[in-house]
């Protein structure tokens, strides 16, 4: 068993598929398949089983995943830190960004690194805000953005945005007229959030619950527009971030201010406090805080 199999055998873990897990590591689907057969027989046990149109893992997939990261964790450590002393402005970087992210604010920041530094690799991974988190801390990122807080004992952080959520309701709902709506108030509405995996899942629960209510929940995607549409069509209300709102067709949907309270969306950039970071890494951290700090 080599680095190079386990390495395929954690991107297919971590995708849930031979196929993605190629695509991820630019190579063909029978070449992960064979390194996935090979340990399987060296180690006279499989790794994963079929569900549906993906795979999972099986009891010794689970005991192999957790030795497996550590060391391919290890190894890319080692990589990293031998291309820093080899070529300081060439490298990879591997970054976590929520969906509704990264068009709004990175766009012209990862532009502008590219142009400045075109040797550099980024990779970019679209995930709710609680998953990119944990995959900063296991080290499958080098850096993410998240929903603060997060922990300031694990992670670096650096805030960059702060604004708040606003209540999002079709045209012709009984609250379109109003300017601010407490939170109270939707206790009979029926609410259309971000998955489990996001953040601003649990923010707005947490929030409702506070509230002395639970949400009715009748819809949940991934994406910011998608739930946007299903508001439009009047099949529930949403709370989003300003950000978000700014796009909104007015014509459809209206945009109100929440009070009491007023929901605070505050992004940060995190990385691990003890992990080895490339230069490439450093760099983009300190040119991503330069632009941002414009904003």
């Amino acid at each position: 068993m080599d680095i190079r199999q386990l390495q395929y055998f954690v991107e297919a873990a971590r995708l849930n598929s031979f196929s993605k897990a190629a695509k991820s590591l630019y190579i063909t689907q029978p070449t992960v398949s064979k390194m996935i057969r090979q340990i399987e027989e060296e180690l006279g046990a499989d790794l994963f089983y079929r569900e549906g149109k993906s795979i999972k893992l099986t009891d010794a997939g689970e005991i192999l995943l957790a030795k497996a990261q550590n060391i391919v964790e290890s190894f890319h450590s080692l990589s990293s830190e031998l291309d820093s002393l080899r070529s300081l402005k060439q490298g990879h970087i591997r970054i976590g960004l929520p969906p509704m992210v990264g068009a709004n604010f990175f766009p012209s920041v990862i532009g502008r690194f590219h142009h400045k530094y075109p040797d550099v690799t980024i990779r970019l991974y679209e995930d709710g805000a609680k998953k990119v988190e944990n995959d900063v801390e296991t080290g499958v990122l080098d850096i993410g953005v998240v929903v603060l807080p997060v922990s300031e004992d694990r992670f670096h952080i650096f805030s960059f945005a702060e604004e708040r959520l606003e209540l999002l309701v079709p045209f012709g709902h009984r609250l379109a007229g109003r300017s601010s709506v407490p939170l109270v108030e939707l206790k009979d509405e029926e609410f259309v959030l971000f998955r489990e995996d996001f953040a601003l899942h649990d923010r707005v629960i947490a929030e409702c619950v506070k509230s002395g209510f639970q949400p009715m929940v009748v819809y949940e995607s991934a994406q910011w527009d998608l739930i946007a549409q299903m508001v439009a069509a009047g099949l529930g209300i949403a709370l989003l971030p300003q950000t978000i709102c700014r796009d909104m067709d007015r014509s459809r949907i209206s945009v109100i201010t929440m009070t009491e309270p007023a929901i605070p969306w505050q992004l940060g950039m995190i990385w691990r406090r003890d992990r080895y970071l490339s230069f490439a890494a450093r760099e983009w951290i300190a040119f991503a805080q330069g632009l941002l700090r414009e904003r």
